[in-house]
């Protein structure tokens, strides 16, 4: 469990300093945008990496048990998640509407896995993505950083929620066994 505390709270300094727009933005002035990105994505990758390796090796400590309607709530809710994430990248009217469309994404996808897995170590690394997307999205909110489209089209729309169900679709029935150990068809 060490080991997984350690990863989320090297992940989550690392995304929650970015933040505190002034402190980033001295960081960038004192050693430039480059070395910046790379030691953020440094810091950020041995974060998740310890994150992964923690979560694997964690002990399964029930907190509450899991009903097969709560696994199959999580699916659903998963739906979403991918097309959020590549709304992201195509300037369509979901972009427009969520503004935010990749913190949603990380939003519902840590409020699905905590439905779906009533365990200690999962408490932690799913509880700890949510609350940090939710204060994330007010952080951003407050600042006025959210994303601005215009003039969305609406072919992106429809690229992002095609390209969102093929990923779910193969992450569904392919890919989950691979990233997570768990099958879930």
């Amino acid at each position: 469990m060490t080991t997984l505390l350690c990863g989320l709270v090297i992940f989550f300094s690392a995304h929650t300093f970015t933040m505190f727009r002034d402190k980033r933005q001295q960081a960038i002035d004192t050693i430039g945008m480059l070395p910046y990105r790379g030691l953020y994505s440094v810091v950020s990758l041995g974060g998740f990496v310890l994150i992964v390796i923690g979560y694997g090796d964690a002990p399964r400590v029930e907190l509450w048990p899991t009903p097969m309607w709560l696994r199959s709530a999580a699916m659903l809710l998963m739906l979403p998640v991918f097309v959020l994430v590549a709304a992201v990248y195509l300037p369509g009217h979901i972009k427009a509407r969520i503004k935010n469309p990749m913190l949603m994404a990380v939003k519902t996808w840590a409020l699905a896995h905590l439905l779906a897995n009533g365990d200690l170590a999962s408490a932690l690394l799913f509880g700890c993505f949510l609350v940090w997307a939710v204060i994330d999205l007010v952080a951003v909110k407050r600042s006025g950083r959210s994303s601005v489209v215009d003039n969305p089209k609406p072919a992106f729309d429809v690229a992002a929620i095609a390209i969102g169900l093929a990923i779910y679709a193969a992450i569904l029935f392919f890919g989950h066994p691979y990233l997570s150990g768990v099958a879930l068809v």
